[in-house]
Formats: structure tokens, sequence, C-alpha cells
């Protein structure tokens, strides 16, 4: 598949780019490079090549979720830089 100049125009339009008539033919070369690798690599058999979602392998190191009882409330707020009774106090965002 070959993109056309005017196709280049309307996907430059649609990004909301306006294009020189050069940028236009440069990125016409360009775009329709990149579709030929994508046709090559169309072609290449990977019947036998298990679907993955990342290019290495990658491990949780996150422990396990376990259930464990709650934090006391003198707990929660140890290192509280700034409490008022039993609630943790923050500057106010709203002006």
């Amino acid at each position: 598949m070959r993109l056309t100049p005017k196709e280049v125009e309307h996907v430059a339009l649609l990004a909301r780019l306006r294009l020189t008539g050069e940028e236009r033919e440069r990125f016409t070369t360009q775009l329709n490079s990149i579709l030929e690798h994508f046709e090559q690599l169309q072609q290449i058999d990977t019947s036998g090549v298990p679907p993955m979602s990342h290019a290495v392998p990658m491990s949780n190191v996150l422990r396990e979720d376990e259930p464990a009882p709650p934090l006391s409330l003198g707990e929660a707020l140890q290192n509280a830089p700034d409490q008022d009774r039993d609630c943790f106090r923050v500057p106010r965002v709203i002006e």
C-alpha cells in the first residue's frame, strides 16, 4: 500500500499540522518506506512464536496480597507531620 501526497495532507489535517509542499513530499516518502517495512514483517512466519506482552521476561517484585490486621489510629498518625484530633491535617488547596 502506497500513500499519495493527498493522503499525507489529509493525515496532516487530522493532526492539525500545516505542511509545506517539500514537507508533504518528504513525509510521503518516509511514510511509504515505513509501510514497506511493515509489509516485509507481514511475510515472516510467526505461527510458532507465542504471543507476549513484553519483549523481555517480566516478574512481579511485589509481595503477595495477604489480609492483615489494620493499623491502629496511633500507628497510622505516628509519622503525620500535622494532625488535628484523629485526622491528618493537610494544607488547604482551594482558594
